[in-house]
């Protein structure tokens, strides 16, 4: 073969290669479709967690700034004790206290958060401890300390001689140069500054005559008592003071702890936060390069087997091209031979109307000559027969010269009962020869005239009493006639052929008309011919416009019974 790799027996693999491939490509699709849709749900699940971390970041941040806040106003607190202060400080720690409940509602709806939140905790640090310190410090800031004025300190009194001393004091300043702008300028970039300088003089003058040994043990005295007096008066400022420090100590020691806990608080859910949104974010990327991964794998799967489905359609239809011109070339053929054969048919039929013709020749000029009636009776018959296939040599020939003609009745006028009987005549020495008894029932009325093709009714019966005799060997062939009237101008003609043969199987029933179908058949039957004696009975039936069916049993019989339609003729006038 010129085409080794183009085997037609090769058309079953490409056929289901490109099947699976079709089957491939559509799961494909189906994964394809997985990865974009549900997958997807994957990543808007991610998504979402991941907006839920920024969201509570934002909380966290808010809560450093809240914290930073109350910072701010304890401060300002604890230099002014201001009331107001003191209120504001307590706001910022609840807008603290709402973030962390907002942080533990998100933490009640994603686990991994809550997982999160459990690794950085500790067991002291939790939000129900942090709003009992808060309610405890506002119960402690209802009742401040009470702080302890410290006495005014009294001047000693006592006795001294001072009275006759006289005291003076006098200031001088110096004077510094008036400069303009220009200079003053000048001094300031160059750094150059003067000062104005004050001095104090403070002159003691005694109105009497001094003793001074007495004077300075005076003042000796008089310093001594004043150091003493104030001494004890510094120990007791120092004393209040330690105590109002103490006091104030244990008062802000309560607001110092609420804040270093609240900053814990802060740092546990800012780590917690920050951890669960990297987590987020490293699984999104994960889940993003999975699908993308998927995505490139379908997409090539999917241009490989585009490619090898593209491949085997060039295949099959290389085969099919190559198929089709062998195609052509066998039509070719069997157009040459269909013209041999009709030449061949055209030409024996041509050839047997002349010694038809000339058969019929004798068959008159021996009726002529004979006066036994049985021999005219045996003349009249093989001359009906003889016409007959004249007749179909015609029909022959005019196939050969259209045979896309389509089949259609050839009617002339005749006696439909003399028809009849001329056919049972010439086909009953047929039916003897098998030994078989031929029993006719002709219920047609006499001078029955109709306008049809004698031909055609020929055919129709010569073929179902002809294999009704073929199959039935010893038996019995009945044939019934009758005639009932349609309308006016129109008759019908039921035909019931029965017979005593070996029947046929009810599975072959339904295929005997159909054209070379024999069924099941004895091998004991010689000359089964083609199958094609009731395919053609069926056809010339339809050519009526009638009906044909067929009844039979196995080794039991065969009943045929058709029924078609004929035009009257009325005085050898057409209707």
């Amino acid at each position: 073969m010129k085409y080794k790799f183009l085997h037609f027996k090769l058309r079953k693999i490409i056929h289901y290669s490109l099947i699976l491939c079709v089957l491939l490509i559509q799961i494909i699709i189906a994964g394809f479709f997985y990865n974009e849709f549900i997958n997807r749900k994957k990543l808007q699940f991610i998504e979402s967690q991941l907006q839920e971390s920024r969201a509570l970041e934002k909380l966290t941040n808010n809560s450093r700034k809240d914290f930073i806040e109350a910072q701010s106003y304890l401060q300002k607190y604890m230099i002014s004790q201001d009331n107001k202060d003191l209120k504001l400080y307590f706001q910022s720690l609840g807008k603290l206290k709402y973030n962390f409940d907002k942080i533990n509602e998100n933490e009640n709806i994603a686990p991994r958060l809550e997982n999160s939140v459990a690794m950085h905790q500790k067991d002291t640090l939790k939000v129900t401890r942090f709003k009992t310190l808060i309610d405890s410090v506002y119960q402690v800031s209802l009742k401040p300390p009470v702080t302890i004025e410290n006495q005014k300190i009294e001047p000693e009194k006592y006795k001294n001689n001072f009275e006759d001393l006289n005291i003076q004091t006098h200031t001088f300043s110096d004077t510094i140069k008036k400069k303009g702008l220009m200079g003053r300028l000048k001094d300031a970039i160059a750094g150059k500054v003067d000062v104005q300088k004050e001095s104090t003089v403070i002159t003691l003058t005694n109105n009497k005559v001094a003793d001074l040994s007495k004077v300075k043990s005076e003042m000796n005295n008089t310093i001594k008592s004043m150091d003493r007096h104030y001494s004890t008066e510094i120990k007791k400022i120092q004393l209040h003071t330690a105590q109002n420090q103490k006091n104030m100590m244990l008062f802000y020691g309560n607001f110092n702890k609420l804040l270093i806990y609240s900053n814990g608080l802060i740092n546990v859910y800012e780590n917690a936060v920050k951890g669960f949104k990297s987590d987020l974010e490293k699984e999104l990327e994960k889940q993003n390069s999975i699908n993308n991964k998927i995505r490139n794998y379908l997409v090539l799967g999917l241009m490989i087997l585009m490619f090898m489905v593209s491949i085997l359609i060039m295949y099959f239809t290389r085969v099919a091209f190559i198929y089709e011109w062998k195609l052509n070339a066998a039509n070719k053929e069997i157009k040459n031979n269909l013209n041999f054969k009709n030449r061949i048919l055209g030409m024996l039929s041509h050839e047997l109307r002349s010694p038809l013709k000339i058969i019929n020749i004798f068959i008159d000029k021996i009726n002529r000559t004979t006066h036994d009636e049985t021999t005219k009776e045996y003349l009249k018959s093989i001359k009906f027969t003889n016409s007959t296939l004249l007749i179909q040599s015609n029909q022959i020939l005019e196939y050969t010269k259209n045979q896309h003609a389509d089949q259609k009745l050839v009617k002339t006028v005749f006696n439909l009962k003399d028809e009849i009987s001329s056919i049972v005549t010439a086909i009953k020495p047929y039916i003897e020869t098998r030994n078989n008894k031929f029993i006719v029932s002709d219920r047609i009325p006499e001078n029955t005239v109709v306008y049809s093709d004698n031909i055609k009714i020929n055919q129709l019966l010569m073929n179902i009493l002809g294999n009704a005799n073929k199959f039935t060997e010893n038996g019995q062939i009945d044939l019934t006639m009758e005639t009932a009237r349609i309308d006016e101008n129109t008759i019908s003609l039921t035909t019931v052929i029965s017979d005593t043969g070996v029947g046929i199987s009810e599975s072959d029933v339904g295929k005997i008309f159909e054209p070379y179908y024999q069924g099941m058949i004895s091998d004991e039957i010689d000359n089964l011919g083609a199958g094609l004696g009731l395919n053609l009975c069926k056809e010339i039936v339809e050519l009526f416009n009638g009906e044909i069916s067929v009844s039979s049993k196995l080794y039991k019989g065969t009943k045929i019974i058709f029924r078609i339609n004929l035009n009257i003729s009325n005085n050898g006038n057409a209707n």
